[in-house]
C-alpha cells in the first residue's frame, strides 16, 4: 500500500510539484515528427504535466514549444498564422518566435512595445521520429536522449502513442508488471502476429507463478521474472525500467523489441508512447502492417485523433462470449487496450492505500521507493536524479535460459547492454 500522502506526492506532476520538478529533468517525448512535417506546417497543441502549450516549426526550419495562450487577451495560440519565422495571434496580429519573443505588435506605434512581452518557451528538439520537450532548467539540461530505438535507422523502428484516461503511474506501473501477462494476455500471445511462435510462450503457460529478482541499474531497474523452464534451467525475461518512465519488455523469439514511455497531460490522463525495433534488420512488411493495424502494443484509432477506437465510452469493446470462450481473458481485444481498460478501471488515480500487494508485485514497489528517493533527494540536495544520463539508456531487455543456480545478474549482463548492429536476445 501507499498513503495518501505519498501517492500524491508521485501523481501529481503539475508545475512546482515535487514530482513535476523530476519529470521536469528529463527529455520527454511530446510529438512524432509527421505531426509537425514542414515549416511553416500549423502548429500543434501540447499538453504536458499540466502546461498548456503549442509546438510549431518555423519558415527556418527552428522548432518552438511556448505558451499556449497570447499574451495578449488569452487566446489560443492554435487558431495562429505560422507565417514569416514566427506564429501571429489571428485575434490583433501579435506575433512571437520559437523563442516566445514577441516580435511584432503590428497595433502599437511604439515599435518597442513588443519588447516588454514574452512568453514561455521551452526546448524542443527531434530525434529518432520523436520531438522531445525539455521544461526544466536550462542550465541543467542533458543531452538528447540514447534509446536505441532513436539511433536506428526508420526502417527498422515503428512508434505510435495513443491518450490514456488515467494517471502516469498506474500505466507505468502495469509496464512493469511481468506477472500478468500469463492471464491478461493469455489469449494474445499465440495469435498476436508480433508475439506468437516464441518457445519462451510455453513457458509463461507453464508457471503461473513467476519469482521475481529485481536490482538496481545505473537508471532505474532490472526487473527478472524466473520461471521453470526443461529440466535444471529456468527461463528468464528481464525488463529494462529507466526513470522515470521507460520500460522496454522483453522480447519473443525473432519479433521486434518493443517498449513504453508514460508521459503525464495532466493528473488525470497521460500519453502511451509505444515503440518496436530490430537493431540489425530492417522491419519486414508484415510486422510494419501489424502495427499500423494496431497488434502487438499498438492500437486502432478513432479516425484523426489518438483516441483508442475501444475506449472508456464505448466500454473497450467489451465481448462476453469471447471472455467465456477464452479467446480473450478479459473480453477485451488487443494487448494495448487489455492493459489501459484495467488500468483505466482502477480511476483516474488509483487509491493506492486500499492495495494488497504480493510478491510478484516486486518491481512496483522498488519502483516506487526509488521514484520517492530521487524526489527528496532532488528538493532537498538538488541531485539529479537517475535516467537522466544518457549512458543510461543504452540498454536491452532480454529473454533467455539458464541453468538453475545461475544468476542473470553475474552471467548475461551482456544481454542487456546495446550492441550497435547486433539482434537482441530472445526465445
Amino acid at each position: 500500500m501507499l498513503s495518501k500522502e505519498r501517492n500524491e506526492l508521485l501523481t501529481q506532476t503539475g508545475p512546482e510539484t515535487p514530482m513535476g520538478n523530476l519529470f521536469r529533468c528529463y527529455w520527454q517525448p511530446v510529438l512524432l515528427t509527421e505531426e509537425l512535417p514542414s515549416p511553416d506546417c500549423p502548429p500543434v497543441r501540447v499538453q504536458i504535466c499540466s502546461e498548456r502549450l503549442i509546438a510549431f516549426r518555423d519558415s527556418e526550419n527552428r522548432l518552438g514549444l511556448i505558451d499556449e495562450f497570447c499574451a495578449h487577451r488569452c487566446v489560443s495560440l492554435w487558431f495562429g498564422r505560422n507565417e514569416e519565422n514566427g506564429l501571429r495571434c489571428p485575434y490583433h496580429g501579435w506575433k512571437y518566435d520559437v523563442f516566445g519573443n514577441c516580435i511584432d505588435v503590428p497595433s502599437e506605434k511604439d515599435p518597442n512595445f513588443c519588447k516588454q512581452i514574452k512568453l514561455k518557451a521551452y526546448s524542443l528538439a527531434e530525434k529518432g521520429g520523436i520531438l522531445w520537450a525539455y521544461l526544466g532548467d536550462p542550465k541543467d539540461k542533458p543531452p538528447l536522449p540514447e534509446y536505441e530505438f532513436c539511433n536506428v535507422t526508420p526502417d527498422k523502428r515503428f512508434i505510435s502513442k495513443r491518450i490514456q484516461e488515467c494517471n502516469w503511474l498506474q500505466a507505468m506501473e502495469g509496464g512493469i508488471d511481468s506477472s500478468h501477462v500469463s492471464f491478461l494476455h493469455s489469449g494474445a500471445l499465440n495469435t498476436d502476429p508480433l508475439f506468437k511462435g516464441s518457445k519462451g510462450n510455453k513457458y509463461n503457460f507453464g508457471d503461473l507463478r513467476p519469482v521475481f529478482d529485481v536490482s538496481e541499474s545505473t537508471g532505474g531497474l532490472l526487473i527478472g521474472a524466473r520461471r521453470n523452464a526443461e529440466k535444471d534451467q529456468y527461463y528468464w525475461r528481464i525488463t529494462q525500467w529507466v526513470m522515470p518512465a521507460f520500460t522496454m519488455i522483453p522480447p519473443r523469439a525473432d519479433h521486434p523489441i518493443h517498449g513504453h514511455f508514460w508521459v503525464p497531460i495532466d493528473d488525470h490522463n497521460c500519453w502511451t508512447w509505444s515503440y518496436d525495433y530490430k537493431a540489425s534488420r530492417k522491419l519486414t512488411t508484415n510486422e510494419r502492417k501489424a502495427m499500423e493495424n494496431g497488434e502487438g502494443i499498438h492500437c486502432e484509432y478513432v479516425p484523426g485523433t489518438f483516441i483508442p477506437k475501444a475506449n472508456k465510452s464505448n466500454n473497450y469493446l467489451m465481448d462476453r462470449e469471447a471472455q467465456r470462450l477464452g479467446t480473450t481473458y478479459s473480453g477485451v481485444k488487443g494487448i494495448a487496450i487489455q492493459d489501459s481498460s484495467l488500468q483505466e478501471s482502477m480511476g483516474s488515480i488509483c487509491d493506492r492505500s486500499n492495495e494488497k500487494l504480493a510478491p510478484t508485485d516486486r518491481g512496483i514497489m522498488l519502483a516506487r521507493r526509488k521514484l520517492l528517493k530521487a524526489v527528496e533527494e532532488l528538493e532537498t540536495k538538488g541531485i539529479q536524479p537517475p535516467g537522466v544520463d544518457p549512458e543510461t539508456h543504452k540498454v536491452r531487455s532480454a529473454s533467455f535460459l539458464l541453468p538453475k543456480g545461475q544468476s542473470y545478474n553475474e552471467t548475461a549482463q551482456g544481454h542487456l547492454r546495446v550492441k550497435t548492429g547486433k539482434p537482441h536476445v530472445s526465445i
